[in-house]
């Protein structure tokens, strides 16, 4: 006999201790989930912010299509915000790991 088959013969699971283990695993599920959608809501923020940065910094009189020199604009603006950004993140890593040796 496979040994977990004789264990849970021994020490059957009572309907109330797998009820439990269901809510467990129900919660951990809502918790991955509202994570992932508290990232998602954080990204969007960020996409936002930028996106209204560049919108004030590059476009002048909006139209129904962009000029070239608002397009570039827009481009170059969102590339120096995400280096930017990253530049940020990396150095503020580097500061914490730094400050976490002895």
């Amino acid at each position: 006999m496979h040994r977990a088959h004789a264990c849970l013969k021994q020490f059957p699971l009572r309907r109330a201790d797998m009820e439990e283990l269901r809510r467990e695993a129900e919660m951990a599920e809502m918790r991955r989930l509202m994570a992932a959608e508290e990232h998602r809501a954080h990204l969007t923020g960020r996409v936002h912010n930028f996106v209204e940065v560049c919108w004030e910094k590059c476009v002048n009189k909006p139209g129904s299509k962009l000029d070239s020199t608002t397009e570039t604009c827009l481009t170059n603006c969102v590339n120096r915000y995400i280096d930017t950004r990253l530049m940020i993140t990396k150095r503020l890593a580097e500061i914490a790991r730094k400050s976490k040796r002895p």
